[in-house]
Parts: structure tokens; sequence; C-alpha cells
């Protein structure tokens, strides 16, 4: 069995990081393993609080797994700080974890910071430039590569300049745009390639970034190509929010397992 690996932060409403990436990974049929690296306190209305844990427990969780069980892809999420961010990039390395998918959590739709000065310094400096690819929507892409995104020749631009942190693709999604189409731009390095797909409207979006990441990281722990797992990532997306399960007050979850017709 194919195994997949989550490095992320907890969500205590189970829409996004740790478990919507557990869901994502089981609905692809994939094992998922994990390392925490902070909880938080959140519901679908935002973020009340968190706590980060200890970079040295985040290193000792990925050898724990990656020791035993084996890892054919890895993702990141949320990483708080330049220590974890540190961390999770030696362990990659020295454990040779192959297909990284690095999403760039930079600060929760809510406003909420979810990583701190310090550590974005130290994911471009090191930990994107260990990445199969790097995922940042577009607010994430313009703090990447400081630069306003409103067109597409200035989202090219993001790219390449996010591209010379050293990964081997970016793809900046484009959930943030305007339209009834959504497009996500990939580079490699020379080429840009656009993956269009039809916006699902509908309040019930939280983790949609962790859970795109996530069915991509499946896709490639299953052997699947980039240009493969991205059409396939944006239909699991798309309905798992045309299946949303209506909780929540706020910004409501998605229907993980809505291929099961679980829940809706």
């Amino acid at each position: 069995m194919r195994v997949a690996l989550t490095i992320a932060g907890s969500d205590s409403g189970a829409g996004a990081g740790i478990q919507a990436d557990l869901k994502t990974f089981a609905a692809h049929g994939v094992y998922a393993v994990s390392a925490v690296t902070a909880v938080t306190a959140q519901n679908t209305t935002g973020i009340a609080a968190t706590v980060s844990l200890a970079a040295d427990m985040v290193t000792a969780q990925i050898e724990a797994v990656a020791s035993d069980f084996g890892v054919h892809a890895a993702k990141t999420g949320m990483l708080a700080n330049a220590a974890i961010v540190e961390a999770v990039g030696a362990a990659v390395a020295e454990l040779e974890i192959p297909f990284l998918v690095v999403d760039p959590v930079i600060v929760a739709s809510s406003g909420y910071p979810l990583l701190d000065d310090e550590g974005l310094l130290a994911m471009k400096d090191g930990l994107i430039g260990r990445a199969h690819v790097v995922t940042p929507n577009i607010p994430e892409a313009e703090v990447l590569s400081g630069i306003t995104i409103s067109n597409e020749e200035q989202r090219r631009e993001a790219a390449r300049r996010i591209f010379a942190f050293g990964p081997m693709h970016v793809l900046i999604t484009g959930g943030h745009a305007e339209g009834n189409v959504i497009v996500d731009l990939l580079y490699d390095g020379s080429v840009f390639t656009n993956f269009a797909s039809q916006r699902v409207t509908g309040p019930h979006t939280h983790g949609t970034g962790c859970t795109f990441a996530a069915a991509l990281t499946a896709h490639l722990a299953l052997g699947r190509a980039l240009p493969q797992a991205i059409p396939l990532a944006q239909e699991y997306v798309a309905g798992a929010i045309r299946h949303a399960p209506g909780l929540g007050r706020g910004a409501g979850p998605m229907n993980h397992f809505w291929r099961l017709n679980w829940g809706g």
C-alpha cells in the first residue's frame, strides 16, 4: 500500500490542516501518516489560539513514521516558525523523502498569522528548494514573490521568482481570482501550463488549499506525474465543495468522502 505523510498543524474543526490531509489521503486509497507541528483552537468562524510544538518533536515524528512505514510522498502545511521549517527541511533531506509538496501556509483565511517572519525567510531559503512542487494561492504567491498579482503576466513573473528558490515546479492556484473559471498556473522553469476548472460556488470552502495539496500528494504517492495529478485534484476539491455537509456558522468544511456518498 502506498504511504503519504502530512506535516502540518491540527485543526480542531477538522476542515483543514492535518485532519483534512488525513481524510484526503484516505479518500484516495493511500495510507496516511502524520507529523503534527502545532495545535489550533478553531472552528468555521476563525482561529482562537495556536500552540506550536518543539522542533525536535516534529523531527521525531517524521523519523518515526518514515523509518517504519516508508513514505512515497509528503506535504507540508502550517509550520509556524523558523525552527520547525528548518527541522522539516533537514528531515526531508536526511530521510530522502520523495515528492515533497510544500503548501506555503502563511496566513489563515480569517487573517490569523500561521507562519512568523523568520519562518517565511527559512521557507524561502531552504524548504521550498526541496519541493517537487510548491502550491501557493495568489495571496501567498504575492508574499513569496514580493509583487502584486492582478493579471496573467504578473502571475507568471511571480512563478518565475518563486521558482528561483529552487523547487522543481511552481503551481499558483487561482481560487482567489475572480471569475467563473479557476485557472491554476504550473511552471517548470521553462514552460507555463494553465489548468482550468469550473468554479463551484458556496460558503463551505474551509480547507480547500490543504485539501488540494493533499490530493496532489496522494496522486504523486500513487505514481502519477504532476500534470496528471492536477486536474484530478481539481475535480476532487470541486466535488468536496459541491457535497459539503453544511456544518458551522461560518466557512464550513467540505465533504472529503463525497465519492463514498458519506454525509451528503
